[in-house]
């Protein structure tokens, strides 16, 4: 009863959609406090009105003066009305199936939703039309200064009047919503979702680009909105391709940019996908590929901080663009990159001084000092090439999730802080701890996924089916879907047999684009998804950060507590 409507059902032509119109009477403005006295609705479709229902509704409590004025409906006319939890559910089968239509619909369905509230009933996932709205839209203040009912009742002519009594007003409402929707009607508005999206500022040139939309399919996929020179000039991701293509051209989309990307196009192709994980990789390929200008993240798609150990006697943590098998990243900023490699020296004893030192040679004399304080690497006078060795290791064991020793040791110091009463140093010692665990904890997320040769992993579709993906070495390598009714294993075994060949390299992500990766990462960590078979077994290291997370996660929470 009252269910969502569907895709399909969304582009039904308004000629084809049965609208419900409702209005009520009420004891009063509050949803909460008062109580509906009337209802009266009209059902229609393709201008023809299928069914009435009105009746009088007991609202447990006397009628107040100024409400008697105002609709002449008194306490006495109601003695013996049913009372709203026997109205209601014949109200709901009345409107099965339909599209919600009331003029000021936050009023009428708030007390429709209360109500059913109050009788302990689910409300219905119904579709909402209001035509306050929808007239705010469709006409001028010039035309219309006013859009109340009995204001647009006069524009429109309607047949009914208005009278503050339900019936005659969800009569008058129909009549409304019709000169409405002939308003718009001219303008390439042929179905609810497109009246629900229509806004007046739209030119007509902008409406007959909808053609472009009109042989994609309605399904997942990415599409890409081509300029004059065949350039792509903006691509995205569409769990229908067609409704979300067709949007751009009947006013949903509001931003400036959008409205001058749409101008210059001359197409819109499309790459058809087996769900939307499949979309979103094959999304920020094509970005990385084509660099659209009017999508704002595909400025630098390619670009990204690492804390990398550098290859020398003495080894420091390095800020670069490019990884190495030892680093944690990537970061967008390189001046959190920078802090975040301070952090683990100064807790591990890492030097931070960037002269060269020589094989053989002792790090110490001649350590320049640095502004904010020594290099942590001489806080036991000068050590030798073996006697550091040991703290080198102990930043790859805590990179690659063997301990988490850093972390406790910043613990520990935050402790003593707060307990020496230094709050405000404590709180940026906590800052700075969050911001190490959540970056090398998530290099350890993503690393242990790409570190599996191959995986298979399966979630449930929406349909009572299975989304399938391949992946190899942290890429997509191939995605396929069982309908329902259909055994997944021979789809298993066919997207598997065409998967893409991947050559992995010796990087952390093994050459995974590290968003390519994050975004399969949160699909596999979504619900219901189940491993198939894979190359090797799916979890981060046992002694790594992943402990860390619920403290991190505080830690930030705290943070942006303080700041607000």
């Amino acid at each position: 009863m009252g269910r969502q409507l569907t895709f399909d059902e969304l582009d039904t032509p308004l000629s084809e959609t049965t609208f419900v119109v409702v209005d009520l009477e009420t004891t009063g403005g509050s949803a909460e406090q008062d109580s509906i006295t009337e209802i009266g609705a009209v059902k229609i479709r393709g201008g023809v009105v299928l069914g009435e229902m009105a009746t009088l509704v007991d609202p447990g409590r006397p009628i107040p003066p100024y409400i008697v004025e105002l609709t002449g409906i008194t306490t006495a006319m109601l003695i013996g009305a049913p009372r709203m939890e026997r109205v209601l559910p014949a109200f709901l089968e009345f409107a099965d199936g339909a599209v919600l239509v009331a003029h000021n619909a936050g009023f009428d369905i708030g007390f429709l939703k209360a109500a059913a509230a109050r009788s302990a009933r689910p409300w219905p996932s119904f579709r909402v039309l209001c035509t306050v709205k929808l007239a705010r839209r469709v006409l001028t203040r010039d035309e219309a200064p006013s859009v109340k009912l009995s204001a647009l009742a006069q524009l429109f002519r309607v047949s009914t009047q208005p009278t503050h009594r339900a019936l005659d007003d969800a009569r008058a409402t129909v009549d409304v919503l019709h000169g409405l929707i002939d308003r718009v009607g001219n303008q390439g508005v042929h179905s609810y979702s497109e009246l629900v999206d229509y806004l007046p500022d739209v030119s007509s040139h902008q409406r007959a680009k909808r053609s472009f939309a009109a042989g994609l399919p309605r399904t997942p996929g990415v599409y890409i909105f081509r300029g004059p020179s065949d350039e792509a000039l903006y691509i995205g991701t569409a769990v229908d391709l067609r409704r979300r293509v067709r949007n751009y051209f009947t006013g949903s989309e509001t931003r400036g940019r959008m409205k001058e990307m749409v101008a210059l196009a001359t197409r819109v192709d499309h790459v058809e996908c087996a769900h939307a994980l499949e979309a979103g990789v094959r999304e920020l390929r094509l970005l990385v590929a084509h660099a659209p200008p009017y999508n704002r993240r595909s400025k630098f798609p390619k670009r990204g901080w690492w804390i990398t150990l550098t290859d020398e006697a003495f080894p420091r943590l390095s800020v670069v663009r490019t990884a190495s098998s030892t680093s944690v990243g990537p970061f967008t900023s390189r001046t959190d990159a920078a802090e975040v490699a301070d952090t683990v020296a100064q807790f591990t004893g890492l030097r931070t001084c960037t002269k060269r030192i020589p094989r053989g040679s002792v790090h110490g004399p001649r350590c320049p000092s640095r502004e904010l304080g020594a290099c942590p690497a001489l806080r036991g006078g000068d050590v030798t090439e073996t006697e550091y060795e040991p703290i080198v290791d102990d930043v790859r064991g805590f990179f690659h999730g063997r301990h988490d020793g850093p972390l406790r040791r910043m613990q520990d110091r935050i402790t003593e802080l707060a307990e020496a009463a230094l709050f405000e140093t404590a709180a940026r010692l906590r800052d700075r701890t969050a911001a190490v665990g959540t970056s090398v904890r998530r290099t350890q997320r993503l690393a242990a996924l790409a570190s599996i040769d191959e995986l298979v992993a399966a979630r449930p579709s929406e349909d009572g089916g299975w989304e399938l993906a391949v992946i190899r070495s942290g890429r997509l390598a191939s995605a396929g879907i069982a309908r329902r009714g259909t055994h997944p294993m021979p789809v298993v075994d066919a997207i598997t047999a065409a998967a893409e060949t991947v050559f992995p390299d010796a990087t952390p992500f093994r050459g995974a684009p590290p968003e390519e990766l994050g975004l399969t990462a949160r699909w596999l960590a979504s619900d219901g998804v189940r491993i198939v078979q894979t190359t090797s077994g799916y979890g981060e290291p046992s002694n790594g950060v992943g402990r860390w997370e619920d403290w991190c996660r505080l830690a930030r929470a705290g943070s942006r507590s303080e700041h607000q």
